[in-house]
C-alpha cells in the first residue's frame, strides 16, 4: 500500500492563505453603513392612545418617519410627546394603536427586538460605559456581531472614530469626556449595530452651543447616509433647523404638522407652543 506524501509547501500555503484572510477587512465591513436608499423603510405610529389609570395621556396619535429624513416630535411639557416617543422606542406600551416598521408590527416587541430590526435609540441620559475607553465603547457592541472578524470590528470602529472626530480621545475613559465628546461617542456607538433609524431623545440636552452645531451637523450626515431620524427635544429652534418635518403636540393630540416653515408660520403653533415673537 502506498501513502501519498504530504506536501509541506502546500500546507504552508494554506496556512498563509488562512492568516491572510483573517488579516483582511471583509467586503461586509467595508459596506457596513450602506443603506438601501432606493427602497427606504418607514416607521409608522397609528392611532396611538395611552391611559395611565383613568388619565388619558395621548389620544389617537399618528405620525411617521422614513429613511433619509429627520422628523421632530415637539410640544410643551405635558403635551404627550415623550409618551408617544417612548411607545415608538418600546419603553411604553400603548393602550390602543399600533407601531409598524414597513409591514412588520412592532407593538409589544421589546427594545432589543426592535434594535435587531434596525431601530436604534439614544437616551437623554448619559449612556456611555464610563470606565471603558471610547474605542472599547464601540468594540463592546461590535463584539456581538459574530459575522465580523476582529479586523472588521476594528476597521468599523476606526471609521466611526474618525467620522465623529473622537479619534484623538479613543483611549480616554468615558468619564473624562466633555459633554459634546460624550454625545458623539454615544451616537457613534448607536451606529455600531448599523440601524436604519435612530430615535434621539433630547440630543441637545446638556451640551454647549458649539456642541449643538456639531450635533446638528452629525444628524445631517446621518440623514445623508440614508438613516431616518426621529427627534424629541425641548430646544425647538435647534430641532426645527435640522428637521424636514415636525409634529407639534398639545393636550395629548397632534395639533400641527408640516415643514419647519409651515410650523413657524402656523398661528396655532405660535399660540400653544412657539410664542408670537418666535423666529428661526
Amino acid at each position: 500500500m502506498f501513502f501519498k506524501k504530504k506536501d509541506k509547501n502546500n500546507n504552508n500555503d494554506n496556512n498563509n492563505n488562512n492568516k491572510s484572510n483573517r488579516n483582511e477587512v471583509s467586503e461586509r465591513a467595508k459596506n457596513f453603513f450602506n443603506n438601501d436608499k432606493e427602497h427606504p423603510s418607514e416607521i409608522r405610529a397609528v392611532s396611538l392612545t395611552k391611559f395611565y389609570g383613568k388619565r388619558k395621556i395621548i389620544e389617537d396619535i399618528s405620525y411617521g418617519v422614513k429613511q433619509g429624513e429627520v422628523v421632530g416630535l415637539l410640544g410643551p411639557n405635558g403635551a404627550g410627546k415623550t409618551t408617544s416617543f417612548y411607545i415608538t422606542v418600546g419603553f411604553v406600551t400603548a393602550t390602543k394603536g399600533q407601531v409598524f416598521l414597513n409591514d412588520i408590527e412592532l407593538t409589544g416587541l421589546h427594545m432589543y427586538k426592535r434594535a435587531q430590526l434596525g431601530i436604534g435609540y439614544l437616551p437623554q441620559e448619559a449612556s456611555i460605559f464610563r470606565k471603558l475607553s471610547v474605542e472599547d465603547n464601540l468594540l463592546a457592541i461590535l463584539e456581538y456581531n459574530k459575522t465580523l472578524t476582529p479586523k472588521d470590528r476594528m476597521y468599523i470602529a476606526d471609521q466611526l472614530l474618525s467620522e465623529f472626530n473622537i479619534n484623538h480621545v479613543r483611549k480616554q475613559k468615558g468619564y473624562t469626556l466633555s459633554g459634546g465628546e460624550r454625545r458623539r461617542c454615544e451616537i457613534a456607538r448607536a451606529l455600531t449595530v448599523n440601524p436604519k433609524f435612530i430615535l434621539l431623545d433630547e440630543p441637545f440636552a446638556g451640551v454647549d452651543p458649539i456642541a449643538v452645531i456639531d450635533i446638528q451637523n452629525i444628524i445631517a450626515s446621518l440623514k445623508a447616509k440614508g438613516l431616518g431620524i426621529l427627534i424629541t427635544d425641548h430646544n425647538v429652534r435647534e430641532t426645527l433647523r435640522i428637521t424636514d418635518r415636525a409634529y407639534i403636540m398639545g393636550n395629548g393630540k397632534i395639533l400641527v404638522q408640516g415643514t419647519p416653515e409651515d410650523i413657524v408660520n402656523n398661528p396655532l403653533a405660535r399660540k400653544v407652543y412657539l410664542g408670537e415673537s418666535f423666529t428661526m
